[in-house]
């Protein structure tokens, strides 16, 4: 089925040596969570990096990358779905969430986080997994379909189809959460975490319907963007990000919501423009972080884009 209204035909659903050592701590109500350490390059030699992730389901692997700030557990709405039919491998990217930042002598930036997930992928025994993004997440998709290091894309909102003034704007509101979020008191947070209108003023930038989520994740997420090391780096090597290559040699699927506060949907149709033949969706309903507002349609999305 095809919609129109600001998408032209819209699909509405839409090297690096490794030495690793994983340390897991299995639940039996949670995907498994480990951690991985593993060897790559840096101009001072080599160094060692360590990611945090969870893994659960089975069938073909499924990398999930979350945004700026945020962490795996962005992913939780979505993964019990993903799980029925993939191998999913939701990741801490290097600084944020449980992963500590990237040791001395690798940047935060694109040219390194993208081989260091590919060298993630070689020290957890992956090979060109299937990759899903959000943001920021949905950024290093797109990268690392472009490094062919992967065998498709999913791309929910992902960073880097802004103009200069909607980068500039999505920057400041990033920075605005982030500072938010660390001078607000932990006690605070958790009062306003048990109301929808708390979760509502603590989450609305980035969910539609901040009332889905649960007042501990509330408080997780926000002490994740308070405490993301890798944060201040990471905006700033942005602020020269614009993605401008075709993937001709994986299929990419890039999906927006209609409600998304944070990358304005026209956004959408220039990575469209960009890469010609990505299955653009239509989100209805759904912020920048669509996973939580509508769970079903965004693991179909995902399901659909790794076949």
């Amino acid at each position: 089925m095809t919609v129109t209204g600001g998408y032209p035909s819209v699909a509405v659903a839409d090297k690096l040596s490794t030495k690793a050592s994983v340390s897991a701590s299995p639940d039996k109500e949670r995907p498994m969570s480990a951690t991985v350490s593993f060897s790559v390059p840096s101009p001072r030699g080599p160094r060692t990096a360590t990611v945090s992730y969870a893994r659960v389901g089975a069938g073909e692997p499924l990398l999930l990358l979350h945004g700026i700030g945020h962490h795996r557990q962005a992913w939780d709405p979505v993964v019990d779905i993903l799980a029925t039919e993939r191998d999913v491998i939701a990741v801490d990217l290097p600084g944020f969430g449980e992963s500590p930042a990237l040791p001395d002598g690798l940047r935060h930036d694109l040219s390194t986080v993208v081989p260091v997930l590919g060298a993630l992928c070689e020290a957890l025994g992956i090979e060109r997994p299937h990759v899903a993004g959000n943001s920021l997440g949905g950024l290093l998709a797109l990268e690392l379909g472009r490094e062919k290091l992967v065998r498709s894309v999913t791309a929910l909102s992902p960073a880097g189809f802004w103009t200069p003034v909607e980068r500039r704007y999505a920057f400041g509101v990033l920075m605005a959460m982030r500072q938010g979020a660390r001078q607000l008191p932990l006690p605070v947070v958790e009062r306003l975490s048990r109301t929808a209108v708390g979760r509502a003023a603590l989450t609305s930038t980035i969910y539609a319907r901040p009332g889905r989520r649960s007042p501990e994740a509330v408080v997780a997420e926000t002490l994740a963007l308070a405490n993301a090391a890798a944060f201040s780096e990471t905006l700033k090597a942005g602020t020269t990000v614009q993605f401008t290559d075709d993937i001709p040699a994986v299929p990419v699927t890039v999906a927006w919501g209609t409600k998304d506060r944070l990358l304005v949907r026209r956004q959408g149709v220039r990575a469209k423009q960009i890469i010609p033949r990505a299955r653009l969706v239509r989100l209805p309903g759904c912020g920048h972080v669509p996973m939580n507002d509508d769970p079903a349609l965004v693991a179909r999305v995902v399901l659909d884009g790794s076949r």
